[in-house]
């Protein structure tokens, strides 16, 4: 009889199993012979030979791959440290930058503080000097203004009350007899010599001019000369009429002897910046005086003679002083009253006709002619 099937879920048969076994199958028809046997016993001993093989080859297999995923991650850690490091080392590099930038605009920063409080200083500094300049400046001019007004005022008065051909007497005491007037000292001023003007007919004026008591008589040049001038009053030297009276009066009377001095002198009697004193008494001491003055009580500075003065002069804003006599000072004063009286007129502060304005001219380059020829009124 057939073995029975064995059912589907079960462990497969034995015959599956390649063991030697001795087939007790009735159904069997023959049995197996002696060298089928050796056949078998050969085919498991060369089965059992191969098993052993093969396992080491897979092992040896597993350990390869094994190593060579190690190498490979080995390799790709290495390359990972590598790029890192490098990563590393650029921002450190970048960082010390930084550091080094950040040093450098803190020091500028610094720096431009430190510039900017002293600029700041010295523009206070500044500020605070050009105020005190201001300041005094504005004192000063104050000063003036109040002196010149006061000097306007006075010579208003004059030039209303008093002219050259009528004269207020009492505005002008030097006109008073010596019983009236008493002992003065300082300058003392001539009497107009224009009371009347001769009669003479001026191409320039186009008008008749009277003669005065004395019996004088106006030069028609002279009074053209003028006309042309008060048109158009300037202290200018080069228009015709002013550089007459440089030429005749204003030169002759300020050449002394001593010729750098004297140009000096001229100059600032021009500009308006001279300045007459009288001498202090001999009482004062004179150990600082002695630095600044350049000459003595006895010697005149302009003509070197040897003479009593009274007065010195200075020039200018400077603090040195000569002394002068007598003949120098009228000299210096004749030219200096000239000189105050055409500013009069150019700052239109003198109020009257041509005719009278020339006349006191003419009385003031009277005086500078006189004064140079020696002439000068005593003090008392």
């Amino acid at each position: 009889m057939c073995p029975p099937q064995p059912d589907q879920g079960l462990p497969p048969p034995l015959a599956a199993v390649p063991v030697p076994w001795k087939s007790t199958d009735p159904c069997q028809g023959h049995r197996e012979s002696p060298g089928a046997l050796v056949e078998t016993s050969a085919g498991e001993e060369a089965q059992g030979q191969e098993g052993p093989a093969a396992t080491q080859l897979d092992v040896l297999r597993l350990r390869s791959s094994s190593m060579e995923i190690r190498e490979k991650g080995s390799e790709f850690l290495k390359e990972e440290l590598h790029r890192a490091q490098k990563e590393l080392k650029l921002k450190d590099e970048e960082c010390e930058r930084l550091s080094k930038v950040r040093e450098q605009l803190e020091q500028e920063l610094e720096e431009l503080t430190a510039s900017l409080f002293e600029e700041a200083h010295k523009m206070v500094r500044e500020a605070n000097m050009k105020q005190a300049a201001s300041e005094k400046q504005l004192k000063e001019a104050r000063g003036k203004i109040d002196m010149l007004q006061a000097e306007v005022t006075a010579l208003k008065t004059l030039v209303i009350t008093s002219t050259p051909a009528s004269p207020n007497r009492e505005l002008h005491p030097q006109l008073l007899s010596p019983t009236k007037a008493g002992p003065r000292k300082g300058h003392s001023r001539h009497k107009s010599t224009s009371s009347t003007l001769c009669p003479a007919v001026c191409p320039a004026a186009g008008h008749t001019l009277t003669p005065d008591r004395e019996g004088k008589e106006v030069d028609t040049i002279l009074f053209a000369e003028f006309q042309a001038w008060r048109e158009a009053p300037t202290l200018d030297k080069t228009c015709p009429f002013l550089e007459r009276v440089h030429r005749e009066d204003v030169g002759p009377c300020l050449d002394f002897t001593m010729q750098e001095l004297s140009t000096l002198v001229r100059a600032a009697v021009e500009d308006n910046t001279l300045t007459i004193e009288p001498v202090a008494s001999q009482t004062l001491p004179a150990v600082k005086v002695a630095e600044i003055e350049c000459s003595s009580t006895n010697t005149c500075a302009l003509s070197g003679l040897t003479r009593t003065c009274r007065h010195r002069i200075r020039l200018g804003d400077s603090e040195s002083h000569y002394y002068i006599s007598p003949s120098s000072r009228a000299r210096i004063t004749a030219v200096c009253n000239f000189f105050t009286y055409i500013r009069y007129i150019q700052q239109g502060l003198v109020r009257q006709d041509a005719e009278p304005m020339f006349w006191e001219i003419m009385r003031l380059r009277k005086e500078m002619s006189l004064a140079k020829l020696g002439f000068f009124p005593q003090e008392a």
